[in-house]
């Protein structure tokens, strides 16, 4: 299963890292961050690093895509290349996925018209922009489309998409192998259970 993993400048790291971490570990799947060109892409702090190890010619036909998100994606938008990339790939893919914004290029890939999707609560409602039906769901599959909320869901669409991939207990094997067992200190993590106020703080952060 050779899963290809798109870079641009700016993109959001765990967006990208989330899921290549499931997904390696995953028997039989091969991952590749692919870009433009091979090389290094800065991430949206500009001190993080990833290396694009293959050109979107390099990998055309890939079984899945994972498209992650972060503030590069404003300029993503019009880049023909990665645009382009997406819709021909999306044509062979089994899976074609996304995490947080990167569902907005997937959008303007021509990919969401119609369908279910997902986005970082920020930006959810903007969705509807590309012909989508937006969904405050933490994952959302239609179809052969899986998309994810903000950041950190991208582990959790990662080992969803595992689970329909192959099955469940590699995918639980896989998170107990990583030992994904969150429970984090506060209840803060969404803006249903966010204390009032915070949502102002936290999007002044990205």
């Amino acid at each position: 299963m050779n899963i290809a993993i798109p870079l641009y400048p700016r993109f959001t790291a765990l967006d990208a890292v989330g899921p290549y971490t499931v997904l390696a570990f995953a028997p039989g799947c091969t991952v590749t961050f692919v870009a433009a060109e091979p090389g290094p892409v800065l991430d949206d702090r500009g001190s993080l690093s990833l290396a694009a190890t293959a050109s979107y010619a390099g990998l055309p036909a890939p079984d899945v895509i994972v498209v992650p998100g972060g503030p590069g994606t404003i300029e993503a938008l019009s880049d023909s290349a990665l645009l382009g990339w997406i819709a021909r790939a999306h044509e062979r893919t089994r899976w074609t996925t996304s995490v947080c914004s990167g569902s907005f290029l997937l959008g303007a890939a021509g990919l969401l018209t119609g369908r279910k999707a997902t986005s970082h609560w920020g930006w959810l409602d903007q969705l509807a922009g590309f012909g989508a039906e937006p969904v405050s769901e933490r994952v959302v599959i239609d179809g052969k489309i899986v998309t994810a909320a903000g950041v950190s869901s991208g582990i959790d669409m990662a080992l969803t998409l595992l689970a329909a991939m192959s099955d469940e207990e590699t995918a639980q094997s896989v998170q107990l192998a990583i030992e994904y067992d969150p429970r984090p200190p506060f209840a803060a993590g969404s803006p249903k259970t966010a204390p009032a106020g915070l949502a102002e703080k936290a999007m002044a952060l990205i």
